[in-house]
């Protein structure tokens, strides 16, 4: 906030890593007219010379460079609001996130349970959601799924229905299990609600439904069933867009509100802009969520030319990366930026 009150609110810059939903995030920003600044890796600049949609390319070493006093100071001196997104939570964690000089756009302090997957379903338990049962390596009985914590895109994740087979992996792999969550597998369609809370209108947008294409889980069905002698695993390579059926909205939409309502409660000032629930629906329209994205994930950029209940909302195509500058172009014209970072 101290740093937010020297900033020249003529002349605000948008920010954010080379990555994950930049172009989304960086091409809505000059559509609204504000700078623009993109923090990449060395190679990747080439991406945003492409596309045309950053005023300012920084190059990094790597993305830890950010925290570096050169670079903050030249994001304060260019006004800049950074807008965070998976890359921030992969790269940088909680710990380098709350280093941040500059405003972030949406609560840093949430952040947290991205980290840590206890405090992420103890979150998700309060809120009221149907979350998939848990297990302790020992008690592997039936498929489960065993999960590393972090945005890191599915990566490392692996199917096992015992206890025997879980110790085999482990070793084969020679894996860290103090932060592995094991939950059972649940058959179901993937489904990844998007959101955007507006603390500005004090309320609850539902945005669209996305699923991942992983691989190689997503190929093994068009290998023959005697050839499918193959280890899943669950790098996200893409996102394909879903149109729910209509009558679960309302379930999906009481969902989201739960989520805020529990996030000002035990992170004030709550949820600030996008959020996303990432969940499986069963065969009997149970719908369980196994995790929570608190910030725009990349399953929005299927949307880039507008989701489909924005339309029916705002009467014209707009994306998420829009609908944040249009909350932070409203909260710089009513002097209330305040409201929407951190």
């Amino acid at each position: 906030m101290k740093v937010l009150k020297e900033y020249d609110m003529d002349n605000i810059s948008i920010a954010t890593i080379g990555s994950h939903s930049a172009l989304q995030i960086l091409g809505a920003a000059k559509k609204h007219g504000f700078k623009t600044i993109v923090l990449c890796k060395r190679g990747y600049e080439t991406i945003y010379r492409k596309f045309k949609i950053a005023d300012r390319i920084i190059v990094l070493e790597n993305y830890r460079e950010m925290l570096n006093e050169k670079i903050q100071n030249l994001l304060i001196r260019e006004n800049a609001i950074i807008i965070p997104h998976g890359s921030f939570i992969s790269y940088l964690g909680y710990e380098g996130i709350k280093k941040i000089k500059p405003p972030i756009f949406g609560n840093r302090e949430i952040f947290k349970i991205e980290m840590d997957r206890k405090l992420e379903r103890e979150f998700l338990n309060k809120a009221g959601l149907r979350l998939p049962k848990e297990l302790e390596p020992e008690e592997i009985n039936t498929l489960c799924i065993v999960k590393f914590p972090g945005a890191k895109g599915g990566k490392g994740y692996f199917l096992v229905k015992s206890y025997e087979e879980f110790k085999q992996k482990i070793k084969e792999q020679k894996l860290d299990i103090s932060k592995i969550t094991i939950q059972k597998y649940i058959i179901g369609v993937n489904v990844y609600f998007s959101y955007f809370y507006s603390p500005l209108q004090e309320e609850l947008e539902f945005y669209g439904v996305d699923r991942r294409y992983e691989t190689n889980v997503d190929s093994i069905g068009r290998i023959p069933a005697r050839y499918q002698d193959v280890n899943p695993s669950y790098v996200v390579v893409g996102n394909i867009p879903i149109l729910l059926r209509e009558s679960l909205l309302k379930e999906v939409i009481e969902m989201g509100e739960n989520v805020v309502k529990i996030s000002k409660e035990e992170f004030p000032p709550g949820i600030i802009g996008p959020f996303c629930l990432e969940c499986i629906i069963d065969e009997d329209m149970n719908i369980y969520t196994f995790e929570i994205s608190v910030r725009i994930v990349a399953g929005t950029n299927v949307f880039i030319t507008g989701s489909p209940y924005y339309y029916v909302l705002f009467g014209r195509n707009v994306n998420m990366g829009e609908r944040i500058t249009m909350e932070i172009k409203q909260a710089i014209e009513k002097n209330k930026l305040e409201r929407i970072i951190t």
